[in-house]
């Protein structure tokens, strides 16, 4: 099923009235309101029990959306934009006076980006303004990459889904800032050797800049994706190492309800519990590990046990983040 051009121009219609409209990116599906609309963004805020600390990303048509959002379209950002754009990639400046504090919760920086799907660049021209657009889903839970993900999580009164189809990149974007020394905030399909050939100069990664696992107390987050528990079923999860899977396995404590294993090479599991193979390659894994979070959640299973990925550069180091966050006790 796809978007109808009534579809679209339904959701312009309650995005101009201050609403909230779910739509499609080639990386998860986000949770649309007016970008320049403080109480449509509170709304997003309130629907996903968002923290006010972590701040959203705004999607704009291109880089002339872009400098309403941003106070300098720097030199950097517009080869940037060049390069990559429509895409995964999510530039962090110092934010427009007119962008609402809340949408970068309080903090001085804005990041924006254009994403590579007809259906959201169809709502971006047909508004004529930036929208928000954080996953559409409830905050720390896992993201979606189909329209039916979305509607598990909101009523349709509250949020108008608008239908694009399975995300094909199915992992969020990379975070860049440029508002000082050019720096990953958050890993993604576009790595930061990639993007230090366009700009010319080095790209700090996230473990360069002592970038924290853990939320601070107070403060904005500097990008989303930070929160130390995020992308999470509901069931309890862990990460683990193929040698150590037997022994899992046998816990008494998993004797009635079994674990669903989440893997990528291994042998078959036996009953009660249940296998989720996974392929090797990053781009097709991250394409598909959402999607396989959530169908190992709906089983109720004790446990969801997921196979560390491979200590590869690029977007395997994307890849683990994700899982970690998703693991995480707390």
């Amino acid at each position: 099923m796809t978007t109808s051009i009534p579809d679209i121009s339904a959701a312009i219609d309650r995005l101009r009235t201050g609403g909230v409209v779910a739509f499609p990116t080639e990386t998860v599906y986000g949770l649309g309101a007016d970008a320049f609309n403080q109480a449509a963004v509170r709304r997003v805020f309130q629907l996903k029990g968002r923290p006010a600390i972590n701040p959203l990303i705004v999607h704009v048509s291109g880089p002339e959306m872009a400098t309403r959002v941003v106070a300098e379209w720097t030199d950097d950002a517009a080869a940037l934009a060049r390069a990559f754009w429509p895409g995964p990639l999510t530039i962090v400046l110092p934010k427009a006076d007119r962008v609402p504090a809340i949408v970068t919760a309080g903090g001085p920086t804005v990041g924006v980006r254009c994403p590579d799907h007809p259906v959201a660049l169809a709502l971006l021209f047909g508004l004529g303004s930036p929208l928000v657009g954080p996953s559409a889903n409830l905050s720390g839970q896992i993201s979606p990459t189909d329209a039916e993900h979305v509607r598990q999580s909101f009523r349709p009164e509250d949020v108008l889904v608008l239908e694009g189809g399975p995300c094909r990149t199915g992992i969020e974007s990379t975070v860049v800032s440029l508002a000082d020394r050019a720096r990953v905030l958050r890993r993604g399909m576009i790595a930061a050797g990639e993007i230090a050939a366009v700009i010319g100069r080095p790209v700090a990664e996230p473990s360069d800049v002592g970038l924290a696992t853990a939320a601070p107390s107070t403060g904005p987050l500097p990008s989303p994706g930070q929160l130390p528990r995020h992308y999470a079923p509901r069931s309890p999860a862990r990460l683990f190492d193929s040698p150590d899977l037997p022994a899992l396995l046998r816990d008494p404590a998993l004797a009635q309800r079994g674990a669903v294993v989440i893997a990528y090479d291994g042998p078959p599991v036996t009953p009660p519990h249940r296998l989720i193979r996974m392929p090797r390659d990053p781009q097709d894994y991250a394409y598909q590990m959402y999607a396989a979070l959530r169908e190992a959640d709906a089983l109720k299973p004790a446990i969801i046990l997921v196979q560390r990925p491979p200590r590869d550069p690029g977007l395997w180091e994307a890849i683990s983040d994700r899982l970690r966050r998703a693991t995480s006790p707390a």
